[in-house]
């Protein structure tokens, strides 16, 4: 088992998980049920320790549906363009209406996803209190947990902050036994938000003792990006540059760019220099539960023992992320967006038997490609070439792509995999939440807006250069697998506007299908246009799928509010979002 947070401790947090919620216990028998933990046993070291442990394993959302999980897959990627549901018609057919912008309010799974939020906020606070009130604490040890669990609570509420917008914010000084529990929803918390990621960059420490806990630079990149989001661009800088000129890892590497692409996502290399801050996830424990569980259903489907997973089939690229990937002839991208258009447009294997000949396209593409993307005739990783229909379950349905990022090698199946379970997708790979490509750019696009064109052209410049980086590009006898060219941006950046569209691509490139698409898009408030505009290509192809699909400013930027949450709090205290 890979140690990252000190699992021994992993009873008591399931024993704490039922006691996050602080209640008032005159209402209650006085009597602990057996098994039960008493108030002493909560405030030791260990049970302090092992409250903070649970709250850590709600990044994982462990129990809840596979919208709540920490990669967005759903929320960020399926939502932004990314990639489709995938799959056919009637598997998971919830996601069907989410992907097509007509979310529902009554949708179990959008509830289920605002739970596992909001069970990580209420194990936070538990934590906080129980620290507080612990007399075996020591002062430092006190200090790290308190703002641990600050940190946790930052993230989990920037999640909420994200797909909802506008909900209630409870800290630790809310006792839900009292009767004032209904707290109405509202969208002006940002600043408790600041504040938590404020407190853990002052308190927490460079190092720790497990790479998987947060830091004082994790926190300080997660505060550099809250003001981001508000568009407080000189606030954004000044952290950033601290961030980028002196933050390490838990584990005390230097943050840097990893020389190859594709060791971001290799279990072999979680907990990297380039690893901010990650959900953990760990191999061979007893329980797939400690395993990359948001993933289990996007692999290739029916690939049998000469392909991952063998099932389901989800997530599956867009025709116009692969496009997006196509280079001019310098090696840069077509930010004007005729990637789309005629030749530019990827060759690919839609509606082409998996018996019938086909080569793929000759030319030129970003490498970034054949990292983020499986298709057909390409290296799927070391299992085989990607066979195209083979292993789509419904190619006219979703398209002739496969996820690639966070997929496991055959090398490590079996050691790094868990087939113990329905599925073999069961593997051990943290999920990134914070690299430092990302933040590189969200310093570029800090720099960019306040008029400093060339200093963002200089990191965007680190990010492409590593792309670039022969070694890690796919390989198909020896040879690149593809005619990959791609580089840098040679001519000064004068121009702001064009500036940020670059910056906003590469972007798109860099980190597609791990989450972030559509929050970025609705952050630039060009989501509509760019989404409709996404519509309106996929639609050509996919027409189940996409047909009469369509994206409403003012409304879908942000998912409902669950009805059942307005449904037990009351309409008069919890206020649905606008549009719904």
């Amino acid at each position: 088992m890979k140690k990252y947070i000190n699992f021994k401790k992993a009873a008591v947090a399931i024993a704490l998980a039922s006691a996050v919620v602080s209640c008032n216990e005159d209402k209650f028998l006085t009597v602990n049920p057996t098994g039960s933990l008493a108030q002493a046993q909560l405030v030791s070291k260990a049970g302090v320790e092992g409250a903070l442990i649970g709250a850590y394993s709600m990044l994982g959302a462990k129990g809840y549906s596979r919208f709540a999980g920490p990669n967005n897959w759903v929320f960020g990627s399926i939502l932004g363009g990314d990639a489709n549901k995938g799959t056919d018609p009637g598997d998971y057919s919830a996601i069907n209406p989410i992907q097509r912008y007509e979310t529902s309010p009554t949708d179990g799974d959008l509830n289920s996803a605002w739970n596992a939020k909001y069970e990580g906020i209420s194990r936070a606070n538990n934590v906080i209190r129980l620290a507080n009130a612990s007399a075996a604490l020591t002062a430092d040890d006190k200090k790290r947990i308190i703002n641990e669990a600050k940190f946790l609570r930052g993230h989990f509420y920037f999640e909420l902050k994200k797909i909802f917008n506008s909900v209630p914010y409870i800290d630790e000084t809310v006792d839900y036994g009292t009767g004032i529990e209904k707290i109405p929803n509202s969208p002006d918390f940002w600043g408790k938000i600041e504040a938590d990621f404020k407190a853990a960059y002052d308190n927490l420490a460079e190092t720790t003792s497990d790479a998987g806990r947060a830091n004082k630079w994790a926190a300080a990149a997660y505060l550099g990006k809250a003001y981001l989001f508000q568009k407080k661009y000189a606030e954004a800088k000044a952290i950033f540059d601290l961030v980028i000129a002196n933050g390490k890892t838990a584990n005390g590497q230097k943050y840097k760019l990893l020389d190859k692409y594709a060791d971001i996502f290799n279990a072999e290399n979680d907990n990297h220099a380039e690893s901010v801050f990650a959900v953990q996830s760990s191999m061979n424990t007893g329980s797939v539960n400690n395993s990359n569980a948001w993933d289990d259903l996007n692999y290739p489907y029916n690939t049998g023992s000469n392909g991952p997973g063998n099932c389901c089939g989800f997530f599956q690229p867009s025709f116009s992320l692969a496009n997006s990937f196509r280079t001019d002839a310098n090696g840069l991208p077509l930010l004007d967006g005729s990637y789309n258009t005629g030749a530019n447009q990827v060759k690919n294997d839609y509606n082409v038997e998996a018996n019938a000949t086909f080569t793929p396209d000759a030319g030129n593409l970003d490498p970034r490609i054949d990292h983020s993307i499986g298709r057909r005739g390409i290296p799927y990783l070391d299992w085989q070439d990607h066979p195209g229909k083979a292993w789509i379950r419904n190619q006219a349905y979703a398209g002739p792509y496969s996820p690639k990022k966070y997929v496991y090698y055959k090398t490590q199946e079996n050691t790094l995999t868990d087939g113990s379970s329905w599925t073999r997708g069961y593997a051990t790979m943290n999920y990134t939440i914070i690299r430092f490509a990302d933040v590189l750019l969200m310093a570029a696009e800090t720099e960019v807006e306040l008029g400093n064109l060339e200093k963002g052209r200089e990191y965007v410049n680190l990010v492409r250069a590593r792309a670039a980086n022969t070694a890690g590009w796919v390989k198909k006898g020896g040879n690149p697998a593809a005619n990959y060219v791609i580089s840098t941006y040679t001519s000064a950046w004068t121009n702001q506007a064009t500036a940020r569209a670059a910056v906003r691509f590469e972007r798109k490139l860099e980190l597609s299908g791990e989450g972030h698409r559509f929050f970025d898009l609705v952050r630039w408030g060009i989501a509509a246009t760019e989404l409709n505009t996404y519509l309106t290509y996929e639609s050509q192809f996919l027409t189940t799928m996409f047909g009469g699909a369509k994206f409403t400013a003012g409304k879908t930027e942000y998912l409902p509010i669950p009805q059942t949450q307005i449904d037990i709090q009351g309409k008069d205290i919890l206020k649905q979002n606008a549009g719904y």
